[in-house]
């Protein structure tokens, strides 16, 4: 399966904003943007780039897309289904993102990054109401409940998680039990509560061309 293996800093510094993907490098000194916020690139504080009204909605959709670890046909995929749903497409895409399996498992504290979700849940070590499941784009319903596995609550991620996660930081769809490192999706969010980085407007504007 094709998937991004360069440096996720790059990425950041490609929007000029912490998107969030190096878990808790983003919230240190040492991330790039802090001391290097412009392109990657030998050409990255001289490059000068015409700024269009397709390119602020291309870089909308590229944050959004780097964000939550996508490659861009599958980014697509969801825009398809999102807009086939009744309701606001934007607000449909943010919720279908937001469902992924990866992505709860960082927003519940599980994982520092939904790049380590993803290796976590494709090595097995979480279960979806008591099966495994290993695919990090699976779909979460109302009231499913995410556990890591009885072995693997030894694992030093999970102890590393739990102590950085507080209280005040969950998301107000979801639920945690902390001491059992087990979760539960209580809905599909809606859009105000999603602390989403960009405008979902733009990238449908830019896909509906």
């Amino acid at each position: 399966m094709a998937r991004y293996t360069d440096a996720n800093c790059k990425l950041c510094r490609r929007e000029k904003q912490k998107l969030f993907l190096k878990g808790t490098k983003c919230y240190s000194d040492v991330c790039p943007i802090e001391n290097k916020n412009y392109p990657p690139g030998q050409h990255g504080l001289r490059r000068r780039q015409r700024i269009t009204d397709y390119t602020i909605q291309l870089r909308e959709k590229q944050k959004a897309r780097k964000t939550y670890g996508l490659l861009e046909k599958q980014f697509r995929k969801y825009f398809t289904i999102a807009s086939g749903k009744k309701g606001i497409t934007g607000d449909n895409l943010i919720r279908i993102l937001e469902s992924r399996f990866d992505n709860t498992l960082y927003r519940l504290g599980l994982a520092p990054s939904r790049k380590a979700a993803r290796q976590l849940i494709t090595h097995r070590h979480l279960t979806i109401n008591n099966t495994i499941v290993n695919i990090p784009s699976y779909i979460l319903k109302s009231g499913d409940t995410i556990e890591v596995q009885e072995k693997s609550k030894k694992l030093q991620v999970f102890h590393d998680s739990m102590k950085r996660m507080k209280e005040n930081m969950l998301m107000s769809w979801l639920s945690l039990d902390k001491a059992n490192m087990k979760g539960t999706f209580l809905q599909v969010p809606e859009r105000a509560d999603v602390p989403f980085i960009g405008n979902e407007q733009l990238i449908i504007e830019l896909y509906s061309k």
